[in-house]
Parts: structure tokens; sequence; C-alpha cells
């Protein structure tokens, strides 16, 4: 190697560790969650349609939201035809 290789070399070096340093910057604290946001998941909306069905969580397991059971149909309303007594 000649002694501008070299001098090159050493001139990258030094202008590269200007950008390392040792401190701990601080981080900046996660934002507020949202009512009924449940602390390091992340939501899934698995069929496109803007709500969300389920919750990722860290080890990647997906689980879906389940809500109360739907009320069953109200019963028919009785005909007016027929016979009345």
């Amino acid at each position: 190697m000649n002694i501008r290789q070299m001098a090159l070399a050493a001139a990258g070096m030094l202008a590269l560790s200007a950008c390392a340093s040792t401190k701990d910057e601080p981080v900046a604290p996660a934002p507020p969650l949202g009512p009924g946001a449940i602390a390091g998941t992340v939501a899934a909306d698995r069929d496109g349609d803007g709500i969300i069905d389920g919750y990722y969580t860290a080890d990647g397991i997906y689980n879906a939201i389940q809500g109360p059971p739907c009320r069953p149909p109200p019963p028919p309303v009785p005909s007016r035809r027929g016979e009345r007594g």
C-alpha cells in the first residue's frame, strides 16, 4: 500500500468515528392508549372492513375479539288474516 491509500483510510475512519457515541439517549414515552386498547398488542383487521377483528400479542399469536352473544330475533308478528275469536 502506498501512503495515499493509508492516509485516505485513516481519514475515513476518523470521519466515521465522529458519528459514534456511547451516550444513552432518553427514549420518548409511549403515547397514551385509547379506550379498550391492551398494552403490548397490535390491532388486526383481517377482513379489511375497517373494524378491528382481534389483536396480535407480542409473541405473534392472534386473538379474536369476542363480544357478548347476539340477541335472538323477535318473534314474528301475528298475521291479520285467519280465524278471529
